[in-house]
């Protein structure tokens, strides 16, 4: 009995195996011709420098870390001297980091009051559904006005942005709670309605909640580029730099380092994500 079970568990590992290589060899294959289509493009585009090679922007990316730049961390106002590509992606993350923790706590907050508060949704939802479809760069002009061409108008950027995105999701999630569990917890001697939220809407909405603040992640990277483009320090403001100077290579590079930078916060926040919910 105990050899069958081996042998069926052996079975499995390896169909899974094989599953995951095919995936993985398929996601090869995939980059492979996005390398080849990009040289081929590369190669038949003039001037040439309209469309930078795959090599000739390796090369510029290891070119951004070549030097030194220094730049001033805020609130502190102490110089920090970094590689050139990590010292504008810190730049970034001064005003990226900020706007996105504070975006993603207050949409969070006010996304499971509505959902949970049927009367307090009554009288928000006129107003956020008159907000909610202005995109984040619209809010660009006010930011200038307000703040200033620096981090502190970067950062309400992307508040704005994660904001948003956090909100839906955790209303959706409170929203969504099944009558079930509350009846069962009711049932249970858990009355308050706080103690409702805290132990029975947020556990049962936290995979939305926190899959919403991933699709955040992702999503503040665009905004927050973006608004660089108007003047803020970082990478944004270094890519439109570059191609204002025809150093597309350059641009790209600078392409390569957020494309990095966004890779790494998504695997840890995956990493975070399967610790809290191994419950499911």
């Amino acid at each position: 009995m105990s050899t069958r079970t081996d042998t069926n568990a052996s079975a499995v590992l390896a169909e899974s195996f094989e599953g995951d290589l095919r995936r993985y060899l398929r996601g090869l294959g995939g980059l492979l011709v996005f390398l080849l289509v990009w040289w081929v493009g590369a190669m038949t585009t003039h001037p040439s420098y309209l469309v930078p090679g795959p090599l000739e922007s390796v090369r510029a990316f290891l070119d951004l870390f070549a030097t030194s730049t220094a730049i001033t961390v805020p609130v502190l106002a102490s110089r920090l001297v970094l590689p050139t590509g990590f010292a504008h992606l810190a730049q970034t993350l001064f005003h990226y980091v900020p706007g996105l923790l504070l975006g993603a706590g207050c949409g969070i907050s006010l996304g499971l009051a509505m959902g949970w508060n049927g009367s307090l949704d009554d009288w928000l939802r006129p107003l956020v559904r008159v907000l909610r479809p202005v995109p984040p760069l619209a809010w660009v002009v006010f930011a200038i006005v307000w703040f200033g061409i620096h981090h502190t108008g970067a950062a309400f950027i992307v508040f704005v942005g994660a904001f948003w995105i956090n909100f839906y999701g955790a209303y959706g999630g409170v929203e969504g709670v099944s009558s079930d569990l509350t009846d069962a917890a009711s049932t249970l001697g858990v009355e308050r309605d706080l103690s409702m939220l805290k132990l029975v809407a947020l556990p049962s909405a936290a995979p939305q909640v926190l899959t919403g603040f991933r699709t955040s992640i992702g999503r503040c990277w665009m905004i927050v580029v973006g608004a660089e483009l108007f003047g803020a320090p970082g990478v944004g403001y270094e890519i439109i730099n570059a191609s204002n100077n025809l150093a597309m290579a350059t641009s790209v590079a600078y392409m390569f380092l957020i494309s990095l930078a966004f890779l790494c916060m998504d695997v840890g926040f995956r990493l975070l994500e399967g610790r809290v919910l191994a419950w499911r």
